[in-house]
């Protein structure tokens, strides 16, 4: 019979991660920053629980990652780890660890529950290539639609699907130096509705024409306070 791996001992502690993707780092995939973060914490020294099982990886858990190409500033991941730790001591390893462009902002103890399930809504900004009046008439026409059909190829085929319902809020004003800024509150649904979703519903309700690939931010991502159309911080309990 073939040996039966060693049990690992469970995680003493697990912290919430906020990062960032800034310049050409904008373009790492998913992937790649995950391969990026599991070398980082190993430089670092970083003390992680690891899985059982015949092949151990350190216990991270990832969420809500933003599209390759689009920059963040509210990127979100826990880690578990086998002895306690202070929070700044791993914020300051970690962010000497990754390249510059994967930038820690904070860490923080987790309370329990799961990070994903705060994870309601993303507060966006896109600089497009458009004319700014023809962007506006179609965000008003498009926000006085009641549903907005889109298809896009999914790994079970091409579906259809309604991006209006998933928009919070959204607004537009001329850029400077240019074109137009899109701001972009989008509740994260099942199917996911992307930023390009909205941009196709743009252009099917109003003939919206885009020049290029928009220059795309997220702000925020966390817990959306509906009354306001605000995205909160997962970090944060809620009052």
């Amino acid at each position: 019979m073939r040996e039966q791996p060693e049990q690992q001992a469970p995680p003493v502690q697990r912290l919430r991660i906020r990062y960032a993707k800034r310049g050409r780092l904008r373009f790492t995939s998913h992937r790649d920053f995950s391969r990026a973060f599991e070398r980082a914490v190993f430089r670092a020294r970083v003390p992680m629980a690891y899985s059982s099982g015949f092949h151990p990886h350190p216990r991270i858990s990832y969420a809500g990652a933003a599209p390759t190409g689009s920059a963040s500033e509210a990127e979100y991941l826990e880690i578990a780890l086998a002895e306690v730790q202070d929070p700044e001591a791993i914020h300051a390893l970690l962010d000497d660890a990754l390249p510059e462009g994967l930038d820690v902002l904070e860490v923080v103890e987790s309370p329990g529950g799961s990070l994903s399930d705060l994870l309601e809504a993303s507060h966006w900004l896109a600089d497009v290539e458009a004319d700014p009046e023809a962007t506006q008439a179609a965000v008003t026409a498009f926000l006085g639609t009641e549903t907005v059909l889109v298809e896009r190829m999914t790994k079970k085929g091409l579906r259809e699907f309604d991006c209006r319902a998933a928009v919070v809020s959204l607004s537009a004003a001329p850029r400077e130096g240019g074109g137009a800024r899109l701001d972009l509150v989008l509740r994260h649904a099942v199917p996911a509705v992307r930023f390009d979703d909205v941009l196709t519903g743009l252009a099917t309700v109003a003939g919206l024409e885009i020049s290029g690939a928009p220059l795309l931010t997220r702000l925020a991502q966390g817990p959306l306070d509906g009354a306001g159309a605000t995205v909160g911080d997962p970090l944060r309990p809620r009052g």
